[in-house]
């Protein structure tokens, strides 16, 4: 396990090297996935409302809505590879959804909780990316037997997504 985590590390940091030369444009692609992940919220609402209401209307406005965000994700999942399109929008989802939870949490003034529901959303958040500029397949994701060490490899893509995360840059 070391020397393969060592040989991946050298790769994520590649790839913040590019970040830095401007060859991946993160900024835009930040943007974007939160973009990406309210889309898919509106998605969800649109699809309730539907059922709530008993009205069409709201399923029709869930197609439109659901056909931007799959071309908004075309933009950063490029050439998917296996189940890498599914993974991606649910791993913006989810985060999404722990983003809103922690954000209760805190209201109610439990900030340790709420922090809990904040750094798991945000290390499904850098899976989002590990993924899409392949510093890690998503077919290993699966399979792994390392798996159970996923903790320590969801801290470490948090602790790079860290570093070349930038939404306020100007490129």
């Amino acid at each position: 396990m070391g020397e393969m985590m060592e040989e991946d590390v050298k790769k994520w940091l590649k790839k913040v090297e590019d970040v830095k030369k401007g060859e991946v444009d993160l900024s835009r692609d930040e943007d974007l996935s939160i973009a990406i992940m309210n889309l898919v919220s509106l998605e969800e609402h649109f699809y309730f409302t539907a059922m709530k209401t008993d009205d069409q209307k709201y399923i029709d406005m869930q197609h439109s809505v659901r056909e931007m965000r799959k071309k908004l994700l075309a933009k950063i999942v490029t050439d998917p590879k296996g189940e890498e399109w599914c993974i991606s929008k649910h791993l913006l989802a989810a985060s999404m959804r722990l983003i809103e939870v922690g954000t209760k949490e805190f209201s109610k003034g439990n900030p340790k909780e709420a922090n809990n529901f904040f750094t798991m959303a945000f290390n499904l958040y850098s899976l989002f990316f590990a993924i899409n500029l392949k510093m890690v397949e998503a077919k290993k994701l699966v399979h792994d037997d390392e798996l159970k060490k996923e903790g320590k490899a969801m801290s470490k893509f948090s602790e790079v997504m860290k570093k070349i995360l930038d939404c306020c840059k100007e490129w």
